[in-house]
């Protein structure tokens, strides 16, 4: 067994091969009992604390810890051996690497979690629509700076020329923000719609011949339902460079009604027809008071009159206008007030 044990190989003996796969094992059993113990006890008394920010530390650290662990027991399990010195600085760097992706992704970890439990419900709490889009984005762009800082300090420490990484990454930075420059633009139509707000979901808006109900908005795109239930997807851009008419910002539908009674009308038929429509236009109750009527014209074939009114905000807007015709209706029949439609009279000159 001893002749075994100190057999070469790899220029150390089998024993010592062994030792380091032992110290490499038990370090991940230790690892392992860590994290049964985190889970198992801390976890408990943190959970009988008023703060949760200590459930939060103990959630985060457990894994980074348990791969703290097993990267410390690689180390001494390996760095026991005899290896060439080109060997062991190879070992030297990727354990830097490994130790600066381990901080790296427990800061990550802590900081995500902070948003999950303070920020984002606070943002749900909120009316405003603008930090419940920008938040994931936030996190998303924190864990990116995060992770982006993390392996570049690994590839310091490791030894590599990170400077030169840094111009290559800036030139290959600026063709990619040339080539995404519409993808940019859409963004900052995103954000332009959280903070001026001319338009909110459910709002039906106009904008490049399209008529519709905002039914999502997002950070790239916003999605539209058209009056014909289509769906429509616009680049946010097209908000921040053509102009947007938001139907559902409007205080009231301006109703504008000609009607035209025959010439055979006299002056106080014409009065009770103005009276009628004034008596009309009050008695509904999605009718605003500042209706307008007028005696406006003598036409071709009629005599106009000008009925202008107003639907109050939040009215069905298609039910007003028919109880308001039909009432016209009714009213006009039961008091003689004819309809005018076009007519022409052909006189033939007999002939001589």
């Amino acid at each position: 067994m001893k002749e075994f044990l100190a057999r070469e190989l790899y220029h150390n003996s089998i024993g010592d091969w062994g030792i380091s796969l032992l110290i490499i094992l038990g370090a991940i059993v230790a690892g392992k009992i860590l994290y049964w113990f985190f889970g198992n006890i801390i976890k408990k008394i943190t959970d009988k604390t008023k703060t949760k920010i200590d459930d939060i530390i103990v959630d985060m650290i457990e894994e980074p810890i348990v791969l703290a662990l097993a990267i410390i027991g690689m180390w001494y399990g390996l760095h026991r051996l005899e290896f060439s010195e080109e060997w062991h600085q190879f070992m030297r760097n990727v354990y830097h690497i490994l130790i600066a992706i381990n901080v790296t992704w427990l800061i990550a970890r802590l900081v995500d979690a902070v948003i999950q439990e303070y920020i984002v419900p606070l943002a749900e709490k909120t009316e405003s629509s603008l930090d419940d889009q920008i938040i994931p984005v936030v996190r998303k762009v924190l864990r990116s700076v995060i992770w982006i800082l993390g392996i570049i300090l690994a590839l310091n420490n490791a030894g590599y020329d990170v400077g030169a990484l840094i111009a290559g990454l800036g030139i290959g930075g600026l063709a990619l923000a040339m080539a995404a420059k519409d993808s940019v633009a859409n963004i900052f139509g995103g954000i332009m719609i959280f903070t001026d707000k001319p338009f909110k979901v459910g709002d039906r808006i106009k904008i490049n011949g399209f008529d519709g109900t905002i039914s999502e908005v997002g950070i790239r795109t916003s999605r539209m339902i058209t009056l014909e239930g289509r769906l429509v997807t616009i680049p946010n851009s097209l908000f921040t460079g053509d102009m947007v008419e938001n139907v559902s910002a409007e205080p009231c539908r301006k109703v504008v009604l000609n009607l035209g009674l025959t010439y055979d009308m006299k002056a106080e038929q014409m009065e009770k027809g103005i009276e009628l429509l004034k008596e009309i236009a009050k008695t509904n109750n999605n009718v605003n008071d500042d209706y307008l009527v007028s005696f406006n014209s003598f036409g071709d074939f009629s005599l106009g009159i000008l009925f202008v009114y107003y639907i109050k905000s939040g009215s069905d807007n298609l039910d007003t206008q028919t109880a308001i015709n039909l009432e016209i209706l009714k009213q006009f029949g039961a008091n003689d007030l004819d309809m005018a439609f076009p007519t022409q009279t052909i006189y033939s000159i007999g002939e001589k």
